[in-house]
């Protein structure tokens, strides 16, 4: 049985990635997502703190080409040790 994605590829696909604030932290998110998006422009990555300044929120619009590279980024940010929530 094969799996069939409700998502038509090639897409942009935003991922939203929720951390502590903290040094080096888009840096490191933005090396995780080329990993997996090589043509991803970190310049287009949107940072936004939250009210208390606790977290920061990294939106990355990408160009998605397939369902298992949507799950392997996915699941590299998940693991990371600075992410909080991946949406």
């Amino acid at each position: 049985m094969t799996e069939t994605s409700l998502i038509e590829f090639p897409c942009e696909f935003p991922l939203k990635i929720i951390g502590y604030q903290q040094a080096g932290y888009a840096q490191s998110i933005l090396e995780v997502v080329k990993r997996h998006a090589p043509d991803y422009d970190g310049a287009n990555m949107e940072m936004r703190p939250s009210s208390k300044g606790k977290y920061m929120s990294l939106t990355c619009t990408l160009r998605a080409t397939s369902q298992p590279q949507l799950d392997a980024l996915y699941q590299d940010l998940c693991d990371h040790p600075m992410v909080v929530k991946v949406f």
